[in-house]
């Protein structure tokens, strides 16, 4: 495994009888960034990283996280990874802040647990039992375990989900500070605008392989062509200003006044619009780029139908 990467997977597969999972899957997740595994359900995204967690044992291939087989190595393994889980790994019995403060003390250097239970919220329900617990604690209790041990990576699960918008930003913002304290961060989640705010890489998967991956700027940009938009007098040279834009642009009069400007859209074509228009005596009443977003992106290459 290569030094700057903290996950590799090659030729991984997974069966489950006759249904394949995972399906030759290559994927590569490197150190001190935070990498969003996205993937409509029944892609093979849970499989994958509960295989890389060691929770799954690959029907071939390989898999290498910080340096060690996952299942064969998991003793050294442990100590070095934080898990965070649906489920959140409790007994539900068990109250908030000695649940946290178990775990913690099975760590060498673990984070300061109150300080950790006033970030997340969790100091006014510390005494409640688990099962006691609404939905968005439980969430929160379990990103809390998941990162109390000082983890040199951590995998995170839907980590907001269900989360109020206050609860959200706090937990967006911790895995912020993660990042910034050197810890590799893989997260899993449905909500685009999260993987696009958080991430500093994505990996589609779908049918079982990593069908793209880059960084969210790399992958909007690889998606359908942007937009520029603008208004001025109807009527417009637009022969003339296709003339003056980059060879693979269109241009086009859409409604009277109404202008549209498709192709590259960078700051160099911007120029372009802005200095055709100051020649020709236009004074643009608004000018707007339309950025395809993550969620664009997904759907066009996973598809829009519904997956149960």
């Amino acid at each position: 495994m290569g030094t700057e990467s903290v996950v590799q997977a090659v030729g991984l597969v997974k069966r489950y009888g006759k249904k394949t999972a995972v399906d030759g899957l290559d994927l590569d997740v490197r150190a001190g960034a935070v990498t969003a595994v996205l993937g409509p359900n029944g892609a093979g995204k849970t499989t994958t990283i509960e295989t890389c967690e060691g929770y799954r044992r690959p029907d071939a291939g390989e898999v290498r996280v910080l340096g060690l087989d996952p299942v064969r190595q998991a003793a050294a393994l442990r100590p070095r990874i934080g898990v965070m889980l649906q489920s959140g790994g409790v007994y539900s019995g068990a109250r908030a802040d000695e649940m946290l403060r178990h775990v913690a003390k099975l760590h060498a250097h673990p984070l300061d647990v109150d300080a950790l239970i006033e970030r997340l919220g969790l100091d006014s329900c510390g005494r409640t039992t688990y099962r006691r617990l609404s939905g968005g604690q439980q969430q929160r209790l379990a990103l809390a375990m998941a990162v109390v041990g000082r983890p040199d990576l951590v995998f995170l699960d839907e980590p907001t989900a269900g989360l109020d918008p206050q609860a959200r930003r706090a937990t967006w913002s911790l895995v912020r500070d993660l990042r910034a304290d050197g810890v590799s961060v893989i997260l899993t989640t449905h909500h685009m605008d999260e993987a696009e705010e958080l991430a500093d890489d994505v990996a589609v998967i779908d049918a079982g392989k990593v069908i793209a991956q880059g960084s969210p700027d790399e992958l909007c940009r690889g998606g359908a062509e942007n937009t520029l938009r603008f208004t001025g007098r109807p009527g417009l040279d637009v022969a003339s200003l296709l003339k003056a834009l980059p060879p693979d642009s269109a241009a086009a009069e859409l409604t009277p006044g109404a202008y549209r400007v498709s192709g590259t859209v960078d700051p160099q074509l911007l120029a372009t619009v802005t200095s055709w228009c100051a020649q020709h005596g236009v004074m643009p009443d608004r000018i707007s780029v339309e950025r395809h977003t993550l969620e664009d992106v997904f759907l066009e290459l996973t598809g829009k139908e519904l997956r149960s």
